[in-house]
């Protein structure tokens, strides 16, 4: 930019950008409005890291445009080689392996759990029959399977028209009686809960579907929409609760917390009505694993992930001990109110020194290659199914040792002040140092698990529906979008289809209501199999 178009640089204070945004959304489109408050949020935020200079200029590049991988295979590759033996190169960054990459061909027929099954029998030919070559008897194999997709709307329609008929000397009318399927009411049931499948399973706002169905002939208008869902949500509410007290008595806690847009709730704190100080509105995400299962959960407000956390863990059984918890080394994630065993997650750690290896290469490198043997290791743990107790002994042996030497080498580049502690590299060994012993957790602990990854993997399921929907209209559609979420995302944990499990319990409402613990994500199948059988 030429020196004489440089602008004029504006700094307002958070309210008086929440002023201002007030101001707008009474003179634009709903749509204008979501785009010009996403863009000043955004140019406040950014301001604001400038000033703190809290962060390098490559962090604020992979926040703003993202990060291609973390592997170091890929990161280290782009390194020149350092003075290490080929056999340690080898090691550290093992070459890739060879064969036909993943992702491409064609699916196998048995994947499409979800295609209706016709069966087509020969026309002339039968089991047990004669064949027609040789004389012998025919016996039945595995069938030859052809898959046919076709294409229609996400929701489609049927209109009965029925023949009206009238009488020329009386004018009587007769109409044809519809058929049973016509008499019931206009949307199926199943509706709602494809509409919460589509937008809180796979980010497609309401907007979106309206358009695509309005294209089709097949009209759903958004508001709609919203009323089957939350009708649909209703429903569902005493599963939900029972998820919150089961994940309450979980082994092993996960949480993390991303920002959420609550419109109604942004009001309000416009407004000064709320019974918070705090400004910002967040979703949080807690993934418990509980007896074999996993439960993840989502909570919209203005609380963070550490006392939602909290609030969970009220639910907890008074006989169980201490649970173990991971999350980042943020302390808002962390439970005030109840002990846990707390671990930090070692990707945020190894993360510090990703973002530097352009600066640091060689130590960065170091520290990369020393957590990716590590990560090896534990990726051996999980092919070999161990247990906890043989997952510990086997970190101890071969983990313990490579941590221990990577310790030390930290240690003595501060105390041997060979690295500035302000600078890049020494914050970067400094925060590992100060959190080691909760950053190697599971040296020490049977299950304690190496990052938060489980976590910030559930929480794409938020950011995907703040990207794409924007935000909230209200609180009561923050916790419909919780409910389905976390319904939703412990189906997909548990390999369970969420559309069946969502049927299930629409079709079987009155036994639902009864005894929700036999209708969790992991124990429908068995109930429905029981059912069967009675």
């Amino acid at each position: 930019m030429a020196k004489g178009n440089t602008p004029e640089v504006m700094s307002l204070s958070r309210a008086q950008l929440e002023e201002l945004l007030a101001q707008l959304s009474a003179l634009l489109p709903a749509q204008t409005y979501h785009l010009v408050q996403a863009l000043l949020q955004t140019l406040q935020w950014l301001m604001e890291v400038v000033e703190k200079k809290g962060i390098t200029l490559a962090r604020l590049q992979r926040v703003l445009f993202g990060f291609p991988t973390e592997k170091a295979k890929q990161i280290l590759a782009r390194e020149p080689a350092t003075d290490s033996t080929p056999d340690e190169r080898a090691d550290s960054v093992p070459p890739p392996s060879p064969g036909k990459r993943r992702g491409h061909g064609r699916q196998a027929a048995q994947l499409y759990t979800g295609a209706e099954k016709i069966t087509v029998v020969h026309p002339q030919l039968s089991a047990g029959g004669p064949c027609p070559e040789c004389a012998g008897r025919l016996g039945v194999r595995e069938p030859a399977r052809v898959v046919c997709i076709r294409a229609q709307p996400i929701f489609p329609a049927r209109l009965y028209e029925a023949q009206v008929l009238r009488c020329n000397r009386c004018g009587k009318l007769f109409t044809a009686p519809l058929p049973p399927e016509a008499a019931l009411q206009k949307y199926d049931p199943g509706v709602g809960d494809m509409l919460a499948l589509l937008r809180y399973g796979a980010g497609l706002p309401m907007y979106r579907t309206a358009k695509l169905q309005k294209d089709f002939g097949v009209p759903l208008p958004a508001s709609t929409q919203w009323q089957l869902m939350a009708a649909s949500a209703q429903q569902h509410q005493g599963v939900y609760d029972a998820l919150i007290q089961a994940a309450a008595q979980g082994q092993i806690l996960y949480n993390d917390d991303t920002h959420m847009r609550v419109q109604s709730l942004r009001q309000q704190i416009v407004q000064g009505t709320t019974d918070s100080e705090r400004t910002g509105i967040f979703t949080s995400s807690i993934v418990a694993q509980v007896e074999g299962h996993q439960v993840g959960l989502f909570f919209t407000g203005q609380s963070h992930a550490g006392e939602n956390l909290d609030r969970l863990l009220k639910g907890r059984a008074g006989t169980l001990s201490a649970p173990i918890h991971m999350c980042d080394a943020l302390s808002r994630n962390e439970s005030k109110d109840f002990e846990t065993i707390l671990c930090n997650c070692l990707c945020h750690g190894r993360r510090n020194f990703v973002d530097l290896l352009a600066s640091f290469p060689e130590p960065c490198r170091q520290v990369i290659q020393s957590l990716g043997q590590v990560y090896r290791f534990e990726a051996q743990a999980k092919e070999r199914r161990l247990s906890a107790d043989e997952r510990l002994c086997f970190h101890q042996e071969h983990s313990r040792p490579i941590l221990d030497q990577l310790h030390q080498w930290m240690s003595q580049q501060i105390e041997q002040k060979n690295v500035e502690p302000n600078s890049g590299l020494g914050q970067a060994i400094g925060y590992m140092l100060k959190r080691w012993d909760a950053l190697t957790r599971f040296l020490n602990v049977p299950g304690a698990p190496l990052d938060n990854n489980i976590c910030e993997r559930a929480l794409k399921l938020a950011i995907l529906h703040r990207k794409n929907s924007l935000s909230y209209k209200t609180q009561r559609g923050a916790e419909v979008g919780d409910l389905y979420m976390s319904l939703i995302h412990t189906c997909r944990l548990n390999q369970i289809n969420p559309f069946d499990y969502l049927r299930a319990l629409r079709e079987h409402t009155e036994a639902v209501r009864k005894g929700v613990r036999q209708w969790l994500p992991w124990t429908y199948r068995k109930t429905l199999e029981a059912a069967d059988t009675s």
